[in-house]
Formats: C-alpha cells, sequence, structure tokens
C-alpha cells in the first residue's frame, strides 16, 4: 500500500529493480518492494515505495551505482504526480 506523499520508483526491468533492492538493503535503507500500483505503468511489474523522508538517501545510494529509476512518482491524495 502506497500512502499519501510516499514516492514510487519505476525501473526499466525486473533485473533492475531487484539490483535496487539488493543494493539498498546492503545500504540499510528503508523503502519496500511493492507492485507497481494500477494508476502507474510498467513492463517490470514490480516498484520501490519510499516514504519522504528517505527519498534523497535512497536516489544517492542508487546514483552512486548508476542505477537511478527511470520514472518517480508522487502520492497525491487520489493520484500520482511524476517527479523530475
Amino acid at each position: 500500500m502506497v500512502h499519501d506523499k510516499d514516492f514510487v520508483a519505476i525501473f526499466h526491468s525486473i533485473h533492475r529493480v531487484l539490483k535496487a533492492e539488493k543494493i539498498l538493503k546492503e545500504a540499510g535503507v528503508d523503502f519496500l518492494l511493492i507492485p507497481v500500483p494500477r494508476q502507474l505503468t510498467s513492463d517490470c511489474g514490480l516498484a520501490l515505495r519510499i516514504a519522504p523522508q528517505h527519498r534523497t538517501k535512497v536516489l544517492s545510494v542508487l546514483a552512486g551505482h548508476d542505477l537511478l529509476p527511470v520514472e518517480l512518482h508522487q502520492k497525491i491524495e487520489d493520484g500520482y504526480q511524476r517527479c523530475g
């Protein structure tokens, strides 16, 4: 479940999202692997849910591994707003 103000990170492939999961776990960063919400589309089917207070750290760790998501969305009330 995605809470209001949470971020959803979308990746190109299942391999990239699973690699991101592994890297973030090793770095001790808080996130959750979730199915892509229905309102968003992805061939991968999985995404990362990121609490607002962890966004900067998650993106920093992923950038250090050249593994930034292709899309980042923030849950706003009943929908999603694309970031960046």
